[in-house]
């Protein structure tokens, strides 16, 4: 397992929290792989507005374990990646392809082995005209997104961690997870989050257990 495997299983939600409820990609997401998970370093890219040559570019730069996070000057229900640009990422070891735009060929995408999560599923395609920019800062769901900023992606959406503070945040994340394993056989054994939290003392009054 690598440390990002790690991170990935930690999950949006925690990942989240453990930042201190920021960074979350405000925005609905479409999983298109359906159970997957991912995390990695972001590879920005800027594309033209309604136009992916700069995916095409970006394919030719990318890393694996690296997740390609597609936007354009304003979000628009265009598609960027469809089956093909699909298979080359996969060949890539991409880690995963955040799409603040449209994909297509969705029944090909939730077989593959690159998961991909975009704003909207549209048949409409790109032009091929505009070139734009690879490894500047993006803004998606109102959170600022620069190369090698961490970007966790599951069925909850995305989150997204400057670089400088992953390590700060990974560790406060696996704290809480295991806080969160420990009071589970409690809540099984029919103990209430009411009590265990201090939450019947800020309702009811008196002492916090």
């Amino acid at each position: 397992m690598t440390p990002y495997d790690e991170i990935a299983r930690l999950g949006v939600a925690t990942i989240h929290e453990a930042f201190g409820r920021r960074g979350l990609i405000d925005v609905d997401l479409h999983q298109i792989v359906p159970g997957s998970r991912a995390a990695g370093p972001a590879r920005t890219v800027r594309c033209g507005q309604g136009d992916n040559l700069m995916v095409h570019a970006a394919l030719s730069k990318v890393q694996p374990g690296e997740v390609l996070v597609l936007t354009m000057p304003v979000p628009a229900p265009i598609s960027l990646v469809g089956e093909l640009i699909a298979i080359q990422a996969a060949f890539r070891k991409v880690a995963a392809i955040l799409v603040d735009g449209a994909v297509r060929d969705v029944e090909q995408l939730a077989t593959m082995d690159v998961p991909i999560w975009a704003r909207w599923i549209r048949a409409a395609g790109a032009t091929k005209d505009s070139v734009g920019t690879i490894d500047e800062p993006v803004l998606v769901g109102g959170v600022e997104i620069s190369a090698g900023d961490l970007v966790v992606l599951d069925a909850d959406g995305a989150v997204a961690v400057p670089r400088s503070q992953v390590e700060t945040v990974v560790e406060a994340a696996r704290v809480r997870e295991r806080s969160e394993e420990q009071a589970r056989p409690r809540y099984r054994a029919g103990a209430l989050t009411y009590d265990l939290a201090g939450y019947r003392a800020r309702v009811e009054g008196g002492p916090e257990s």
